[in-house]
């Protein structure tokens, strides 16, 4: 293969929505550079892994795809194996003496950097060390993405980077401290995903409760939520990873009466013991955890909780985790992830004493998810017979149309699936028919209609 071939891009991207993100902007770029982008695996010259480096058990995952791409290499099929993303951030030297056929390493803060390494024919390493710095730099620009998600849905990034410093979390080593996205650009951006055809957008950042206090825009989360709401042509606008305690009255007050902000909230917990908490570093208590589970859902009608715990975080005794059992069992969280604690190397909890045995901490998984599943299960039950609103999303791998309600955010929770179908990016009301364990089965309202006039 020459290097006057045309550069044919294979992207693949892991972890999160901000790493989703990330891969939309690159793709832009390489288009912009003239790459073709969007072939196959086997159809490319380059392969670009967007690796997450989150956890122990997302780092295999992003190991074992580049060594794959690697493989096609060694064959002759691909001629460039580029990985970008948290663990080229982190790891990048390790990766790449672990992998040496790795072309080049990109970090997160280098985006702009990925054209030269697609391209170039020596090896590349761009990975900026701002992580070790007091200042990171600016959120970096997300217009003229080219988007993985189906056109009627969108994620826009407010924030980079984490000031909260848990003692668990490797967000900062590799994303950086806490940045705003100055409200003019996500403005213009939201404006451009709308253009586009999104008529959903999804709040991301790493801590999206932080927004503005760094930059001098006193009106924080609450009056970003009450500008976008004011945006044309978009209908649902969805709350992710806020960080509980900075969770004020003025945000609740936001979500509750702007009319596209839906009633939902993405409020990752990890616990509720105070003991725990303290280890942690979550910065709150189990009296203000209840004490806002009850503001949201005392403030807001219908309002939707999802959350996120940690069990097997080092000291967690049976009582602590008896407490967050019995915390779930009465919260009656609409949707939760439950996860056992993993140390990652440089951070505080790694090096905690009293480590709780993997066994443990995986029927401590087990158990809460037990739990929740009676309570999801029967809050489907609850549902049958009521009407909704669904937003659909299109036709899955199997065949059905597929949907959501505004109490379900994509790729994370459970879905509707529609009896009759329906066009990607429609709203249309639908009877709850029935429950598939944590997924609803729902009968638009039309087709039912149409349903009853043939039985007369």
């Amino acid at each position: 293969m020459s290097n006057e071939d045309p550069t044919i891009v294979n992207l693949i991207s892991l972890g999160c929505p901000k790493n989703l993100v990330d891969s939309e902007k690159m793709l832009g770029l390489l288009a912009e550079a003239g790459c073709i982008v969007g072939a196959e695996a086997d159809e490319a010259n380059v392969i670009i892994v967007n690796t997450c480096g989150f956890l122990a058990s997302a780092r295999a995952e992003s190991t074992e795809v580049i060594a794959e791409a690697l493989a096609m290499k060694e064959a002759g099929s691909v001629r460039r194996v580029v990985v970008v993303g948290c663990m080229a951030q982190r790891d990048g030297d390790e990766l790449r003496r672990a992998l040496p056929g790795v072309d080049a390493v990109v970090g997160v803060n280098n985006r702009d950097d990925l054209v030269e390494a697609v391209t170039a024919t020596a090896e590349v390493t761009a990975v900026d060390p701002y992580r070790r710095s007091a200042e990171g730099p600016a959120v970096g620009d997300d217009t003229s993405r080219l988007r993985l998600t189906p056109a009627h849905t969108a994620y826009l990034r407010i924030s980079e980077g984490c000031g909260q410093g848990c003692s668990f979390c490797t967000i900062p080593a590799i994303r950086g401290p806490f940045r705003s996205k100055p409200i003019d650009r996500i403005m213009a951006e939201a404006a451009e995903l709308i253009a586009d055809g999104a008529v959903e957008l999804n709040l991301i950042g790493q801590d999206t409760t932080s927004y503005g206090g760094d930059i001098g825009y006193d009106a924080g989360l609450a009056g970003l939520l009450a500008e976008l709401n004011g945006l044309d042509r978009v209908r649902w606008i969805r709350l992710m990873y806020a960080y509980p305690s900075l969770v004020t009255d003025e945000i609740i007050d936001a979500i509750a009466e702007c009319e596209k902000v839906v009633k939902y909230i993405d409020v990752p917990l990890q616990h509720v013991a105070d003991g725990v908490l303290k280890r942690m570093r979550r910065r709150t208590s189990e009296a203000e955890t209840e004490r806002l589970i009850e503001r949201l859902r005392g403030r807001v009608a219908d309002m939707t909780i999802r959350t996120t715990f940690i069990v097997g975080f080092p000291g967690e005794t049976d009582a602590e985790y008896r407490r967050l059992l019995a915390f779930v069992e009465a919260a009656r969280f609409d949707a939760m992830g439950v996860f056992a604690f993993s140390p990652e190397p440089g951070t505080a909890a790694a090096k905690m004493d009293g480590a709780v045995d993997p066994e443990v901490a995986a029927k401590r998984v087990e158990e809460l998810m037990l739990a929740q599943q009676e309570i999801a299960l029967a809050a489907n039950a609850a549902r049958i017979g009521k009407s909704i609103e669904v937003m659909v999303d299109g036709v899955d791998s199997n065949g059905y149309c597929v949907g959501r309600h505004a109490g379900q955010a994509p790729d994370v929770d459970s879905v509707c699936y529609l009896t009759d179908p329906a066009p990607a990016g429609a709203f249309v009301r639908a009877t709850v028919a029935e429950y598939s364990e944590y997924d609803l089965i729902v009968t638009p309202s039309k087709a039912a209609s149409r349903r009853k006039r043939r039985r007369r």
